[in-house]
This record gives C-alpha cells, structure tokens and sequence, in this order.
C-alpha cells in the first residue's frame, strides 16, 4: 500500500482517486475549495463533477497543501492545463527528489508552446515526471468500466513503477517513452473533437466524421513527427485510441461543445452551457502557432481557430476544407 495524492477534486482526479482506493493505496485529495472537501469527507459524494458515484472511505481530502503531499509516494496532478504552471509552482516547495509526479492534463502552455511534462520540469525539477494519456472518460473509469492507458516516462523504470501501483482488473495500463508523440496526441485530440462536435452540430453525417478525425490525425502526426515523437505513437492509445473516444462519445466535453457551435451557439454561450474546461479551445491557438514554427499544415487545426476566434460560419468553414485545393493522400 502507497500514499497517492491527487491535485484537483475535478471529474478525472475524482475518478482516478476513486479506482485507485480500489487498489487499496492510502488516497487523499487536494482541492483549493473547502465546500468541495467537506463534500467528499462528509457526503462521500462529488456531485458536480461526479454524480451519482461513491466516495470510498479510504479516501481523504484537504485544502492544506503540504499535508496534501507529505509521505505520498506519487503525486497525480489533475488540474486544467492551464492551470497546470501555476499549481506545481505553488507546491512546489513541499514536494521531494524522489516523488513522482503523474500529470493527466492535457493541453499546451500558451505563449512558451510547452507540452505540460516540460512545464511541471520547470516548475518542480526535483521531481520525477510522468504523464498518464489515452482513451478514459472519467465516468466510466469511476465506475469500474474496463479502460486501457499510458503512462509515459523517458524513464521506463519510473513508469513500470506507477503501472505496477496504478493497473488492477478494470484498468490496464502500458508503458511508453514518447513523451512528446503522447502529449501532443493527447492535446490535438481535443482540438479534431471540437471538429467533430461541429459536424454533428450541423447534422452532417458518419462519413463527415470519419474524414474530419482521419485527417485530424494526419495533422496530429504531422506536428508529432516534426517535434520529435514517433510515428507509431500517434496509432497507439494516446493517438487514434484517444481520438477515437474523444471524437464519438457524448461524455467528451469538447465534442459537446462542437455540437453547441455547430447548432449556432456562441462559444462564450458554448462555454457557460458545457460547464467544464473545454481544453480543444485552449489547445487550438498554441497548436497553430506550433504548426506556424514547425512549417506544417493543419488546415483543420487552422480553420477551428478561425471559427472559434475569428467569428468563422461553422458550416462555410466545412465546405472550405471539403473544396480545397486537390492532392494525394500522403
């Protein structure tokens, strides 16, 4: 039995906490918000991101951030990507050399373009950092439905380590070393199941969708490729298996919010409807300044960032990139 910490009481952080009590770890949960702390200690229950799931007793809660991390043997780091920077500086000065950190964020820093484990490097360098990728919804995972992972690491002996104290009957997990095919499989995802809310918002079809996320991962691996990740991570779970789920099922909040868009829906409307971090928004404007500085076309990367900022028609933007100009396939 380990002392796991996981930063943020969201949906996922919950979840992950949830099965993870399964496994019979000591498990605490750190929350900025005191009413959230007294929910999951009093009510056993995280009704607004979780509903309707139990909170096993071995779980506690704290809003103290010290005693949040003291004596964990790993650290889960489930906050918006946004948020990612600000919180690990913030605990920062309690945390220790031979802590893992295991972030399930995904997104990109705005303005360095950073995939989050280089982030949290920079932020807490004593730490040893992993990042926890693939198809997993929080809601199934909660409820105990079969999921299969990464836990990606340069360093696989560090990996083999959560893998060990993380997988159980429901939840598998693999190993990988492709930090940046990962990270930037799993934020790009985001970003092709906006694409993919949209068509369906528009009451377009199966076919539409299926070029949309098709060419979303030809994009996806494109940027991959040319920031150092290898080719057969984006076929893996962190690429065409998270894509897979984000772009296809109504518990993906970024699909949800493609819906809205494609309905008409403004996107600070889109927004206050969803009620969660919808990452794909955050996602797509440093992906298309990667794709700027790494010299590669993203035409629906660029075309999203268009209708979300630039007050695009969703459904012209559909038809421009069904027109473009015609090429091969590779």
């Amino acid at each position: 039995m380990k002392k796991v910490t996981v930063i943020g009481s969201g949906s996922w952080g919950t979840a992950l906490a949830v099965m993870l009590a399964k496994n019979d770890h000591e498990i605490m949960i750190w929350s900025r918000r005191q009413d959230a702390v007294d929910e999951l200690i009093n009510e056993r229950k995280n009704e607004r991101y979780l509903p309707g799931i139990v909170i096993p007793e071995n779980i506690k809660a704290t809003t103290d951030r010290e005693a949040a991390v003291e004596g964990a043997e790993i650290i889960i780091l489930a906050v918006p990507s946004r948020a990612v920077a600000e919180t690990v500086r913030d605990f920062s000065p309690y945390l220790k050399e031979a802590q893992i950190l295991v972030n399930v964020a995904k997104g990109l820093e705005p303005g360095t373009l950073l995939c989050l484990s280089d982030v949290i490097e920079r932020e807490a360098p004593q730490c040893k950092v992993c990042v926890l990728s693939g198809p997993s919804h929080a809601e199934e995972v909660a409820r105990g439905i079969p999921t299969t992972c990464l836990i990606t690491c340069e360093d696989e002996e560090v990996a083999k380590v959560v893998q060990e104290d993380f997988a159980n009957a429901r939840f598998r997990l693999y190993t990988n070393t492709d930090m940046i095919g990962v990270e930037i499989g799993a934020a790009l995802k985001n970003v092709m199941a906006l694409a993919a809310g949209m068509s369906d918002g528009l009451g377009f079809g199966d076919n539409t969708k299926a070029a949309l996320m098709t060419r979303g991962m030809a994009e996806m691996k494109r940027l991959g490729i040319a920031m150092g990740g290898k080719p057969e991570t984006f076929a893996g779970l962190s690429g065409i298996g998270d894509l897979i789920v984000t772009c296809t099922s109504m518990h993906s909040r970024n699909r949800r919010a493609g819906i809205l868009l494609g309905q008409g829906k403004s996107l600070q409307e889109t927004l206050d409807e969803v009620k969660m971090v919808v990452e794909g928004v955050n996602t797509v404007q440093a992906a298309c300044a990667l794709a700027e500085r790494y010299h590669v076309s993203m035409p629906i990367t660029q075309t999203i960032f268009k209708v979300l900022f630039e007050d695009k028609n969703v459904e012209d933007a559909v038809l421009e990139l069904m027109t473009r100009e015609f090429k091969s396939e590779e």
